[in-house]
């Protein structure tokens, strides 16, 4: 063999020492997939050998070609090829082999199918964007939620699957399956604030829609899906509307309020209220009967002749709970940065409001501060009166709040801001002279469903040395620390 056939043996993978170093077919297809992916995100001239790559790739491997063309939305696909729908579960976040091998060829397939995903969810176009194409790209951005293991909307907005339950327009394949029906998987380290990245995205897309004119007609509001990003496009705006346009936005805000609660009263609701009060006679209904002590307080009446205990007296379980009248003031800074908060907030102390022997107030901040306490118990009247937008001086909010605490011991107040205030030292004296009064001072930065939110570092550190750390993060962190101090 010459030195030239053996150097060109060696570097192909003809000769069988080389043999391990073979590229494997499937390593090369997953790289076509992937590289047309990237110029499609990248570039927005069609690269036509790659596409024709990618066209045979797809169809060797028995996939459809519609996952290829930009303009089909996931449905579509799925509609047509029902079968594809459970591969989009946990499409991302697949099981390892139990041998540790790879399956290239599964490979392939899975990069097919996520770069459908990706590229319909990541690449999101300019110009003008239609209501059509906002429900469009919202069913595509559940898919990939699916995809990641979530729930549809889950990563957005919080609201699990009951965001779309009952969306209007299309008759294909709706993904309000509930991802891949675990838990889903903590995606932090794999995907930093993927859940913002794709509220931005959303919000960029409400943005460019002629808002007022889809509105303003009934078939296309009705093609609209409640979002966060809608949601807040809809407060900013509610005052230029009226008429039907004005009927249309306060029916998805209505919507849109509606869903959160459902998530959040089920947080609520998951744990008990109070310590046991025994002074209250339990009742005696079989779902309280103690069965252990009752067996326990009759085993004297045991008969080992007959092998069976009488029973002379049943015991139940106490249900009462002592419940201490509890004070929740809610503070909420109405500039547009906090609206995600706003909402998520508003709604959690509606749902407190409906507590027994929780009193709740609400009061909304800018430059001056409204009180609607009157309007606590509704989000939905709440949220319509508040007004986004402008500075902020969290003095004239406090001048609101500190005559509501009668009684600091059994008062907690939660104030929802960014915290940058132009006064800033004096509100902070206030709030601290809150803390040490004795009542529960609760500052709250962001509580979203992704933890996205920018925090004054100046106020940062000093609740921090004050004992009242910020909450920030999950919506979740907040239920935990009301239901601590109110139940």
């Amino acid at each position: 063999m010459t030195h030239q056939n053996a150097e060109h043996s060696s570097r192909f993978g003809t000769g069988s020492e080389a043999g391990a170093d073979v590229p494997d077919a499937n390593d090369n297809r997953r790289q076509v997939l992937y590289w047309r992916l990237l110029a499609r995100l990248f570039d927005h001239e069609e690269q036509p050998a790659l596409e024709s790559a990618s066209l045979a790739v797809v169809e060797d491997i028995g996939l459809p070609s519609a996952l290829l063309d930009p303009g089909a939305s996931v449905d579509s696909v799925v509609q047509r090829h029902p079968e594809l729908a459970p591969e989009f579960d946990g499409l991302m976040t697949p099981a390892l082999e139990e041998d540790g091998a790879r399956d290239r060829a599964a490979e392939v397939r899975r990069a097919a199918l996520a770069s459908k995903v990706l590229l319909n969810v990541f690449a999101s176009g300019s110009g003008t964007v239609t209501a059509e194409q906002l429900a469009r790209w919202q069913s595509d951005a559940e898919w990939f939620e699916r995809a990641l293991g979530c729930r549809p909307g889950e990563l957005r907005g919080g609201r699990g699957s009951a965001g779309r339950a009952g969306a209007g327009g299309g008759g294909g394949v709706s993904p309000t399956g509930t991802g891949v029906g675990g838990p889903a998987p903590d995606l932090s380290r794999l995907i930093p604030a993927i859940g913002p990245e794709l509220g931005s995205i959303e919000a960029g897309l409400v943005k460019r829609m002629h808002l007022r004119e889809v509105l303003a007609d009934p078939a296309l509001a009705a093609r609209l899906t409640p979002s966060m990003s809608l949601i807040e496009q809809l407060l900013r705006d509610k005052d230029n509307l009226s008429g039907v346009a004005l009927a249309n936005a306060k029916a998805l805000i209505r919507r849109y309020v509606d869903e959160v609660t459902e998530v959040l009263r089920t947080q609520v609701e998951k744990s008990t209220v109070g310590e046991l009060d025994r002074s209250v006679p339990p009742k005696r209904v079989f779902r309280n009967l103690d069965i252990d002590r009752t067996i326990w307080k009759n085993l004297t009446n045991w008969s080992p002749e007959e092998e069976r205990l009488y029973v002379d007296r049943l015991y139940y379980r106490h249900t009462s709970r002592k419940t201490t009248p509890q004070r929740l003031i809610v503070v909420v800074d109405q500039s547009g940065s906090m609206v995600d908060s706003m909402v998520n907030c508003t709604i959690l102390a509606s749902i407190f409001a409906g507590l027994p022997k929780v009193d709740v107030h609400l009061i909304a901040y800018d430059t001056q501060a409204l009180d609607l306490t009157p309007w606590a118990h509704d989000p939905f009247e709440t949220l319509l009166r508040t007004k986004l937008g402008g500075g902020t001086d969290g003095t004239v909010a406090m001048a609101l709040a500190q005559p509501k605490i009668a009684e600091p011991r059994n008062t907690v107040v939660v104030w929802i801001s960014d915290f940058y205030e132009w006064r800033h030292q004096e509100l902070f004296d206030s709030m601290a002279a809150v803390h040490r009064s004795g009542a529960k001072f609760i500052p709250v930065g962001s509580v979203t469903s992704s933890g996205r939110g920018s925090v004054n570092p100046w106020f940062r550190e000093r609740f921090k040395d004050l004992g009242a750390p910020v909450i920030s993060g999950h919506i979740k962190k907040l239920v935990h620390e009301l239901k601590t101090f109110l139940t």
